[in-house]
């Protein structure tokens, strides 16, 4: 019996190793083919606007929206939504429009309140005032290149594309938490989309830093107002459209994201708030995820095979950790051209302890704090834990 149980464990052990691998040979793969060249002028290129919910101040915020005025495409227009006619944003908008006085630049302020989601109330009205039918949506901290639209544009040629959606490559600021965080995002988030796509066959999810679709296919799935009390907004975009039977297409090229140099507690709220959003969204898959920390596991299974007497089988364990997450972390990094991936290698285990440990905690809570709101969150769902906001969410929803 105790053999037998020894044997499950170092099982179990190698599952999050054989994971790292199958990670491995999924974003080899899916980079194998190089970049995208630029799309041939007088090709597929049909109006899109631009759709940009903003609130607060980003890092780089006017480099951020500099670079989506400054895009090589035909025709396409500029949308910004700001819920509060006070937001500091609001003079850097200004300032774009003076800087780029032949680019259709549009801020859109006094949003409604259809839900608790407040990016997806601004994405309502966004959608409302679009002039094209052709929607790209991007969070306010993206920085993209010149050619971006060509390559967001393009798939929608084939009729079976429902939507589109990127990777990022992360700006990170000179701080620890912030490193951490583009840490996480290259070599957790990056793997885990690409393996689901290879065990799912498909694409059934979206990133907030590039969500695209037509006009058509949004208001198939409900239009955002449909959506406009979740938490994983994007997550529920995207499996909504492949739900509709279309296909989600992830671009090999990704965006830049300008991520904040926030504090250290700061960070830990972060992502601690998508832990638990990831844990009501998809339970079944949250329980999964403990299976992709090998960390926890390979000191587990070398310390049930050293008290089997199994020495080499011991340090194989933590030596397999430490080589293929290695080498996963240089093989994301350097596909996604992360700035500073090297002199960050030493956080990787840093960063593997604090995920662990995160997600651990978020077996404990169901409230979040996002954009200085509280919420409670249940089956995906926001519950404002605001009285006032309750109430006025309450009314506006019957």
């Amino acid at each position: 019996m105790l053999f037998a149980a020894r044997l499950c464990l170092l099982l179990m052990a190698a599952a999050p190793l054989v994971y790292y691998l199958l990670s491995l040979l999924c974003v080899l793969e899916f980079f194998r083919r190089g970049r995208p060249g630029k799309a041939i002028a007088g090709g597929y290129a049909p109006p899109v606007s631009i759709l940009k919910p903003v609130r607060g101040m980003d890092r780089g915020a006017y480099e951020n929206f500099a670079s989506f005025c400054s895009l090589d495409y035909p025709e396409y227009e500029i949308l910004f939504a700001v819920a509060d006619d006070d937001d500091p944003v609001i003079p850097i908008i200004d300032q774009l429009k003076k800087d780029f006085p032949n680019r259709s630049i549009q801020l859109i302020t006094r949003i409604p309140q259809l839900g608790a989601n407040r990016k997806v109330n601004s994405l309502c009205t966004l959608v409302a005032h679009a002039k094209y039918d052709l929607l790209v949506m991007s969070d306010s901290d993206v920085r993209v290149e010149p050619d971006y639209l060509y390559g967001v544009v393009t798939p929608f040629a084939d009729s079976r594309v429902g939507a589109v959606t990127a990777l990022c490559r992360c700006l990170p600021a000179n701080s620890l938490s912030s490193r951490l965080k583009a840490l996480g995002l290259a070599i957790d988030s990056v793997p885990a989309a690409l393996v689901a796509r290879k065990i799912e066959g498909k694409v059934q999810f979206a990133f907030g830093w590039t969500m695209a679709t037509t006009r058509v296919h949004l208001a198939e799935i409900g239009g955002w107002e449909a959506m406009a009390n979740h938490h994983s907004d994007d997550f529920e975009f995207g499996n909504r459209i492949a739900r509709r039977g279309y296909r989600v297409e992830l671009l090999r090229e990704p965006v830049g994201m300008v991520l904040p140099a926030e504090s250290f507690r700061q960070y830990l709220q972060s992502e601690l708030r998508w832990a638990i959003g990831l844990r009501n969204v998809r339970p079944a898959g949250y329980w999964g995820v403990a299976l992709t920390h090998a960390l926890p596991w390979s000191l587990l299974g070398f310390l049930a095979a050293r008290a089997a007497h199994w020495p080499m089988l011991a340090w194989a364990y933590p030596v397999a950790y430490l080589l293929l997450r290695l080498g996963l972390t240089q093989t994301v990094t350097k596909s996604l051209n992360e700035p500073g991936a090297v002199r960050d290698f030493w956080l990787v285990s840093l960063r593997d302890v604090i995920s662990f440990i995160l997600w651990l905690a978020a077996f404990f809570s169901h409230t979040i704090t996002w954009r200085e709101c509280d919420y409670r969150v249940k089956n995906g769902v926001l519950i404002p834990l605001h009285r006032d906001e309750a109430a006025f969410l309450g009314r506006n929803t019957h």
